[in-house]
């Protein structure tokens, strides 16, 4: 059944937007009387029916949202690095958003390569994500800013800082706590400085390892995501 985002939606009679319209009309050529889903990307889905078919403001009607759908009890925040080739940050926001993440943040640092980012395209990126991969929640995405005014940020949970050092030896999967809001750090490909591992530390981070092996950003990104929504899965 196809899926469509409507950032207002509630049960009752209401119009679809533009770009929505258009893609469900014209695209997908649904008729009046198919039955879709809609989600407002704050973690509601409604079943609904296409009333009219109009291109550029197609009316739909929609049921009471389903209960309990998609629903986990934490907030799972990565913050990242931007990559040098942008394609790898889109692609671990896609399947991070497949996962399940509510909130990704975008920081400088001493080896950051990209410090530069359109975070617009980004944003459609996550909705396209989350409406393929049947979500009712559209991760929110915050723009770049330093690592050092990131770090000093207030952020409630568990925090996270993952570290490549042979002196790091406790895993996430062991030190992460199910639900419990978690905030995780991954650095630029050449990691973290020693002075930005300090810094965290002294407001709050835990460094962490993600195993033996030596993961890319984004790969790294996307591991930290599973690994959290493992444990809240196998910890029910």
């Amino acid at each position: 059944m196809h899926i469509f985002y409507l950032p207002e939606a509630t049960q009752g009679y209401m119009n679809l937007p533009e770009e929505e319209s258009k893609h469900c009309v014209r695209v997908l050529r649904l008729e009046a009387g198919e039955n879709i889903l809609i989600t407002n990307g704050k973690g509601h889905l409604f079943d609904a029916t296409l009333i009219d078919a109009h291109p550029k403001k197609a009316i739909v009607e929609l049921s009471a949202a389903r209960k309990g759908y998609d629903y986990w009890p934490f907030h799972l925040h990565i913050a990242i690095a931007p990559t040098k080739n942008i394609e790898r940050l889109e692609w671990f926001l896609e399947k991070a958003t497949e996962i399940g993440i509510d909130e990704i943040s975008l920081f400088t640092s001493y080896h950051s390569e990209r410090r530069i980012v359109k975070t617009e395209r980004l944003e459609k990126i996550l909705t396209a994500a989350m409406k393929q991969s049947v979500k009712s929640r559209l991760p929110k995405i915050n723009d770049v800013i330093p690592f050092d005014r990131f770090i000093k940020s207030e952020i409630k949970g568990q925090k996270f800082i993952a570290w490549i050092d042979d002196e790091v030896s406790e895993q996430l999967l062991d030190a992460c706590l199910p639900e419990t809001d978690c905030t995780i750090l991954i650095g630029p490909e050449g990691d973290f400085s020693k002075e930005e591992v300090n810094l965290a530390i002294e407001n709050g981070y835990k460094p962490i390892s993600l195993g033996k092996a030596r993961l890319r950003t984004e790969t790294a990104g996307l591991a930290s995501c599973h690994i959290v929504q493992l444990i809240n899965y196998l910890k029910k």
